[in-house]
């Protein structure tokens, strides 16, 4: 009986092993978690979980015994300690492992400060896991003082949660503006002012010189001389992919495990998907650090492992939940020369990417509308003219028959 084992029990991993029983697969299947509970919603960490709004059980992507009733091994709280390919196994401790096909689907690690710069001060957090949101939880206070490193998605998220939670937050950024690697400046001026008026201290183009403290930290220091009192601090300086296990196995990695159109590593029967893998995209090659990306990516993977010939087509799209706006993106707006912005009814904004002629991006706040069209456009590869961006609301969807 075909063995296949799949190493990391994130999103990926367990719409791969659900996808493997559900397409008809009656072999073995086994799942490795490093972490002690069952796969589960990484987004709600860090907003509904940490705001004491939704129960650790309801994260869970799978109820306990879903694994059980589909005859699913999920070896949780193990380590995957080395993959030798040509003996197609892996070890976990002192136990090995013999496979048929593997997928890796290892996720990614957040970055973290040096402790060189007081990293390793108490209360210093990042937002990745179950754990890392359980053991900041205590610290999320009303009248404590919050430090965000980090303008991006996460440390926007975060100090969102800090605010609402009654915190005093400062968010330090090195870049010019929030936002600047992943947006344009449009989205950064709409997120800056939210959070100002949300009481937030931001400060752009200033660098964390370190953080202060003794045992827990207790201070920062900036690279303008300038300086704050803090109970806690998280990191939100971006993820790396966690490709340790396929290294050290000699599979090649590039920004990411690199996997071909299929999923198909450079290892004989061993396949990646999710936030740890990179694949052609247009031309190009690209990483996708998203759910939506997680779950596609990983169903044509379980297709192609049981003897499939698919093609994986990304079609990227994200999303924020900061205070009451709901950012939703759709499309890559790389090389993008051009922005127009859409004001729909009751305040909805969107600000729609073009390159030369051609949409390539929207970043719609509270605009569901406008959304739902621009993605339809972006993934059929069809554009519209700058001045159709206007188009009234209740016209809006008429773009989508031309």
């Amino acid at each position: 009986m075909a063995h296949f084992i799949v190493v990391g029990g994130g999103q990926a991993g367990a719409s791969l092993v659900a996808k493997l029983r559900n397409s008809g697969f009656d072999g073995r299947i086994t799942l490795i978690g490093a972490e002690p509970v069952p796969p589960y919603e990484r987004p709600p960490l860090s907003k509904a979980y940490l705001l004491g709004e939704m129960a650790q059980e309801r994260l869970y992507l799978r109820p306990a015994h879903f694994y059980d009733d589909l005859d699913i091994t999920l070896r949780l709280n193990t380590e995957v300690t080395e993959l030798d390919v040509g003996a197609k196994t892996v070890s976990l401790g002192a136990e090995g492992l013999a496979y048929d096909k593997l997928a890796l689907c290892t996720g990614s690690h957040p970055r973290r400060l040096p402790a060189a710069i007081g990293g390793d001060l108490g209360n210093v957090f990042t937002v990745r896991t179950l754990a890392d949101v359980d053991a900041m939880a205590p610290q999320v206070r009303e009248g404590a003082r919050a430090l965000i490193v980090g303008g991006g998605y996460i440390g926007l998220e975060a100090a969102a949660v800090a605010a609402k939670k009654g915190m005093q937050v400062t968010l330090v950024e090195m870049g010019q503006r929030i936002l600047q690697r992943v947006a344009a400046r449009e989205t950064s001026d709409h997120f800056r002012a939210l959070h100002k008026s949300h009481g937030v201290d931001i400060r752009e183009g200033v660098g964390l010189e370190r953080l202060l403290g003794d045992g827990d930290v207790s201070g920062a220091r900036f690279t303008d001389g300038s300086e704050i009192a803090v109970d806690m601090a998280v990191v939100g300086v971006g993820i790396v992919p966690a490709t340790e296990l396929a290294e050290a196995a000699g599979l090649e990695i590039d920004n990411g495990i690199k996997t071909d159109a299929r999923g198909r590593t450079s290892a004989p029967d061993v396949y990646a998907a999710g936030d740890c893998t990179s694949f052609p995209y247009r031309g190009t090659r690209i990483r996708l650090e998203s759910v939506p990306n997680a779950i596609d990516q990983a169903e044509v993977v379980a297709q192609n492992m049981m003897g499939g010939d698919v093609d994986y087509v990304a079609k990227p799209w994200f999303w924020s939940d900061q205070y009451d706006c709901k950012l939703q993106i759709a499309g890559l707006n790389t090389g993008y020369d051009h922005v127009e912005t859409r004001h729909g009814d009751d305040g909805r904004t969107s600000f729609w990417y073009f390159h030369g002629a051609q949409l390539v991006a929207v970043d719609a706040m509270n605009d569901a509308r406008g959304y739902m069209v621009a993605k339809r456009l972006i993934e059929a590869g069809k554009t519209i003219t700058r001045d159709e961006v206007h188009t009234p609301d209740g016209d809006l969807k008429k773009l989508l028959k031309r």
